[in-house]
């Protein structure tokens, strides 16, 4: 199956949003939304990134 930007990057969206939503169950939504929600973004993006290149890494002959 061939993985393109679409497919890839919904279900990470969908695995912050669910996490974002139980958190502010949790603690105050002011504190989820101001701290918590940018720094799962931005390891999202590096963790992504890091992954799509070693995926070209073992893919490549």
């Amino acid at each position: 199956m061939e993985f393109d930007f679409t497919r890839s990057v919904v279900p990470l969206a969908v695995i912050v949003a669910v996490a974002t939503v139980a958190l502010t169950a949790v603690m105050a939504p002011s504190t989820v939304f101001m701290m918590v929600l940018p720094s799962m973004i931005a390891f999202s993006v590096v963790a992504y990134f890091l992954g799509m290149k070693h995926g070209e890494f073992r893919g490549s002959p």
